[in-house]
């Protein structure tokens, strides 16, 4: 251990979601500190796109599963077994201290400080997009990310509003702190003008994105909508084929960029959204934003967004025309939602988790002298 900051950490994800953009960005920012990070990864092989990510991070080690996640199908054999794969790999990096993106794995029996972030949960998600309590098919999920969490030496969340949701369903938490999650602003361009377009990125069928919402709407737009990400459904192999609509396909981290620097105006109304990387990467592109109007975006975003209740169909495209209409109003919301992410940078993520590790493990070293 150097000093009382840990320069080795051993760190866990999942790769089919956001929280891998989330990793990889942390990983890349502890750099310049000397941290040195083993991540394992869970969930599903990594893609060659990822592979070529991880690679060019001179400071991190992959150890590669396909353990099924916590929030998957039955997949508490894999879950199990992933937990004694972890204390393996502790064993071998002999990591300063952990750092969980999975939340039932905190209660393990580890030998360093250990620090669990909740991304997102099922229960939250059941009551923001269902509208209702979890069923009880869910209680062993709630059961072990219960005990996951209240073992955790600190809880951390992306935004307040989460971090109080997830202690009134999990809690009490031993300490528990948010720290917002960043991108790096030079990653993201603006054009120097504007393209009359609407953007938005997610499944069409995703529930908690709401991207059906804009779909629905789309029609009655003088501008058209378009969208990053597939339109057959994985389930029924149906193709949408929407009015105002085209779905561009699956995207690449550049071709994203490239969209965002040319769309005016970006929209998810999203009735569950623990942070929203994808905002953040539009509003560092000068894209004007329209978002659901829920805890977790007001408290990002403040007064640089336009906000609508998820559920309101009107609602969102009167917000939409109105931008359209709307040049110099256009012009304001996109210079505020820029300004406004420049609190979110992955320079400022990693300062905060940098002084909680150390908090940590000056902790540890002083209780075991």
């Amino acid at each position: 251990m150097a000093g009382s900051y840990p320069t080795n950490l051993l760190m866990t994800a999942d790769t089919v979601g956001g929280v891998w953009t989330y990793a990889l960005e942390l990983v890349r920012a502890l750099a310049p500190f000397g941290t040195q990070v083993a991540l394992a990864t869970m969930g599903a092989p990594l893609q060659e796109h990822q592979w070529a990510a991880a690679r060019a991070l001179p400071n991190l080690t992959i150890h590669e599963s396909a353990y099924r996640l916590e929030w998957m199908d039955d997949p508490w054999d894999d879950v199990a077994a992933a937990g004694q794969w972890l204390l393996r790999l502790a064993e071998q990096v002999q990591p300063d201290l952990i750092h969980l993106n999975g939340m039932v794995h905190g209660s393990l029996p580890w030998r360093q400080p250990v620090v669990v972030v909740v991304h997102s949960c099922v229960l939250s998600w059941w009551r923001a997009v269902v509208g209702e309590e979890a069923p009880d098919s869910w209680d062993t999920y709630r059961r072990l990310v219960r005990q996951g969490l209240q073992a955790a030496d600190v809880v951390v969340a992306p935004t307040q509003a989460l971090l109080q949701e997830a202690e009134a369903l999990y809690g009490p938490f031993q300490q528990a702190t948010a720290i917002y999650n960043g991108r790096d602003p030079q990653e993201f361009a603006s054009a120097a003008t504007k393209e009359p377009f609407i953007f938005g990125m997610g499944r069409v069928w995703d529930e908690a994105k709401n991207l059906a919402l804009l779909a629905k709407v789309a029609a009655d737009l003088p501008w058209p909508v378009y969208l990053a990400g597939d339109a057959r459904h994985p389930a029924t192999g149906q193709t949408l084929a929407l009015p105002n609509v085209q779905f561009l396909g699956p995207l690449s981290g550049p071709e994203v960029c490239k969209w965002l620097a040319r769309a005016a105006i970006y929209a998810l109304p999203a009735q569950y959204e623990p942070f929203g990387l994808s905002i953040l990467e539009a509003a560092l592109a000068g894209c004007a934003l329209v978002v659901g109007d829920i805890p977790t975006l007001r408290e990002v975003w403040d007064d640089a967004a336009l906000y609508v209740p998820p559920t309101d169909a009107l609602a969102l495209r009167t917000a939409l025309r109105k931008l359209i209409a709307n040049e110099t109003l256009q012009h304001k919301l996109a210079r505020r939602a820029t300004e406004r992410a420049q609190q979110y940078t992955t320079r400022r993520m990693a300062q905060a988790y940098r002084a909680l590790y150390q908090q940590l493990v000056t902790t540890t070293i002083s209780t075991t002298l």
